[in-house]
């Protein structure tokens, strides 16, 4: 192994040491809400993250709901981006990058993140809960911030797919709301360069092998996508070329990777609409697509609906169409 190896090694491990860090910056949570981060995480970078300036952001937590209630964790001001690292019981080398959701604005971490990684657990799947920097507090080259996270995620996750008994050919993305736009943008901007490499794990590839999206942002039009998405990736005056970059139902090809959508139709934040224009790009690039039009399930229901509506099933379906695409790749 050469100098310049061994030093990027090196940079590995500090940047994976420094998630006991992260928790420390962070207020305790209730004793009935999971722990953030959980006892298995990695920090992204291993010093400061892209575009840090003087003043870096302090992480907030929020408790969502009532003592008895469920309480959802929504992070803001985080500094340090990490992955929640959750192990199948029984894994069957299938991985998830988990993205979810906030507008930008917060990151669900149980609601979108925790529980989604729970469920899919159970399925031999496993999980990584991505918690990303947001755009709006202070970081230069805003609008690029979160797929930064979102590209180092997947090539740090492919650096150690033999630590976590993964097969890095069967690593996807799901990502919800916001996150799902997230999600999207690693799918079709991959191998976009939105930061400079910076050791052995960016040599990897970021493209994920599958891609969900729920209830996913699908574009930044004004007045045809979520507002509060739009304003927090890219300010009160968004660059022109950011705003065609983010467009992703407009950027996809016969090159992007499979997608799994899922929508429903009183969704009363993300129109229906951002998931029905993915699904008709998708037809036109020539791209497979599994698509589910819920008639009832609103916004943001994460693994939570009940189990007599048809939307609660959604685990299942996407656990076997990842599976269909995984024996279709063999």
């Amino acid at each position: 192994m050469t100098d310049i190896a061994r030093r990027e090694m090196l940079a590995l491990s500090l940047g994976a040491a420094a998630a006991p860090a992260i928790a420390a910056q962070s207020p305790p949570l209730p004793t009935n809400v999971p722990r953030w981060p959980p006892a298995e995480a990695i920090a992204l970078w291993p010093g400061l993250p892209p575009g840090a300036g003087a003043t870096l952001p302090r992480p907030t937590p929020e408790i969502t709901g009532r003592p008895g209630e469920y309480r959802d964790i929504w992070m803001r001001g985080t500094s340090r981006p990490d992955l929640g690292i959750f192990r199948a019981p029984r894994p069957d080398g299938r991985a998830v990058l988990v993205i979810p959701g906030g507008g930008y604005s917060f990151v669900s971490l149980r609601g979108e993140g925790i529980d989604v990684a729970r469920a899919l657990n159970a399925r031999g799947i496993t999980c990584f809960v991505l918690n990303y920097r947001l755009p709006a507090e202070g970081w230069t080259d805003r609008a690029n911030v979160p797929l930064q996270d979102a590209q180092r995620a997947m090539r740090l996750i492919r650096t150690e797919a033999r630590r976590y008994a993964i097969d890095p050919t069967r690593l996807g993305v799901i990502g919800f709301s916001a996150g799902g736009h997230l999600a999207a943008s690693l799918t079709a901007l991959h191998a976009t360069e939105v930061y400079r490499p910076i050791d052995v794990a960016d040599r990897q590839s970021a493209r994920p092998a599958f891609s969900g999206l729920m209830y996913a942002v699908s574009n930044v039009d004004p007045g045809r996508s979520h507002g509060g998405s739009r304003a927090n990736l890219l300010g009160p005056a968004p660059d022109r070329a950011m705003e065609r970059r983010f467009a992703i139902d407009r950027r996809l090809t016969a090159a992007t990777p499979p997608l799994f959508i899922v929508h429903a139709e009183d969704d009363d934040v993300v129109p229906v609409l951002n998931s029905l224009d993915m699904l008709a790009a998708a037809r036109v690039a020539g791209v497979s697509v599994e698509t589910h039009i819920l008639q009832r399930g609103g916004h943001g229901f994460g693994t939570r609906l009940p189990r007599s509506m048809p939307g609660s099933l959604w685990p299942d379906l996407f656990d076997r169409w990842v599976g269909g695409i995984v024996a279709r790749t063999r």
